[in-house]
């Protein structure tokens, strides 16, 4: 297992994703994954794929060539994140209020519509699934916030929208929200 260097607190302006130890714990797990089984599988690959011959009409070559530099990439792109992280608790709202992996009814009276969302780390996020950031602008204005509440959620300078919280449901981190790819 490699060794890696957590900030548990930046003062510096530099660029951070607020982060639990699971989510870090995660990234870890997949960039050792990446590093120490699927690297060497993928540079036998383009090994393979180069002793077909002439490589400027060699699609295997550039096939495997692409997916090694996809997966250096994601490694690069996980080591960014692992380096620039601040470690948050996931255990720190007031009770009562909305929290990290809460669940959350909403209701939005513009379009008369009702929506359960799960308040997530930026690494977990997926709309389509109902897990939103809580960096996001419907995470930003719900987030600390009580049942009753009316919150605005501002989505760009043009366009914002009222929200009223029905429910919140105390959640945990169950590991069940995978990693956000790219």
């Amino acid at each position: 297992m490699t060794n890696y260097t957590l900030t548990e607190r930046r003062e510096d302006p530099v660029m951070h994703n607020e982060l639990t130890k699971k989510d870090i714990e995660l990234m870890k797990q997949e960039l050792d994954h990446r590093r120490l089984v699927l690297r060497p599988q993928l540079i036998e690959a383009v090994k393979t794929a180069r002793a077909f011959g002439d490589l400027s009409e060699n699609f295997e070559y550039k096939a495997a060539k692409q997916e090694k530099n996809r997966n250096d990439s994601r490694c690069r792109y996980l080591e960014s994140m692992i380096r620039t992280a601040v470690v948050i608790s996931d255990d720190n709202a007031a009770a009562g209020t909305v929290g990290l992996y809460d669940k959350v009814e909403l209701y939005i009276e513009e379009d008369d519509e009702t929506v359960t969302l799960q308040v997530v780390t930026t690494m977990r996020q997926d709309a389509l699934k109902g897990l939103v950031s809580k960096e996001s602008p419907v995470g930003k204005a719900i987030f600390g916030r009580r049942v009753g509440d009316v919150v605005t959620v501002e989505v760009n300078p043009a366009y914002s929208y009222e929200a009223v919280i029905r429910s919140i449901t105390p959640g945990e981190d169950d590991g069940q929200a995978p990693l956000v790819g790219f």
